[in-house]
């Protein structure tokens, strides 16, 4: 697993191996998303929720986005997200303490809205919802997320799920602009309603 583009591109990832607790979305899938993401990514808050290994989030970050907030709850994950945060941000200039943070947080408790950076001014812009498939996570991920006040009015939610999956049209707040499938790899994009 590599970054596909930008100022770390061709930097390998560390990957969890065999295991069966942390699924990475493939190079192949993650190059589609960011081509239909586009310019979106240019300065913009990044929150990668699951974030397993951390490549959605590094990818983004990789294209120029200012922040990337990284929630995992493993162990295993969060050490792999600091060491891939290292080799991504090495020798790159705009990398500073909170650039890329990662928080420890068990997302079937909620979102970790008392953490100091979910009480900043500034919203997030894209959200990645990466959870294990089969779940129903990202449905309840999502219903999180709808009833949240840190999404910026512009926000963009990638949700990713087995795509023989099936996720609501619509949330009080959000809807379903876009779906793709890549293989076994769905993508449901949601924004806020205006």
């Amino acid at each position: 697993m590599r970054i596909i583009s930008g100022l770390a591109r061709g930097r390998k990832l560390l990957t969890p191996g065999k295991s069966n607790q942390i699924r990475p979305t493939t190079d192949r899938a993650r190059e589609a998303l960011f081509s239909i993401i586009g310019s979106r990514i240019i300065s913009s808050r990044v929150l990668d929720l699951y974030a397993g290994t951390g490549a959605l989030g590094l990818e983004a970050f990789s294209r120029g986005a200012k922040q990337v907030v990284f929630i995992e709850k493993q162990y295993k994950a969060l050490d792999l997200i600091k060491q891939n945060c290292s080799f991504c941000g090495m020798g790159l200039k705009n990398v500073q303490d909170d650039t890329l943070l990662i928080i420890k947080h068990d997302l079937s408790r909620g979102l970790p809205v008392n953490h100091p950076v979910f009480e900043e001014a500034e919203h997030f812009d894209l959200i990645f919802l990466d959870p294990p498939y089969t779940k129903g996570l990202a449905e309840e991920s999502l219903l999180l997320l709808d009833g949240c006040d840190f999404l910026d009015p512009t926000a963009l939610i990638i949700a990713e799920e087995r795509s023989c999956e099936t996720l609501p049209e619509s949330f009080s707040r959000l809807t379903l602009t876009d779906q793709r499938k890549y293989g076994d790899t769905g993508f449901w994009f949601y924004e806020v309603k205006i």
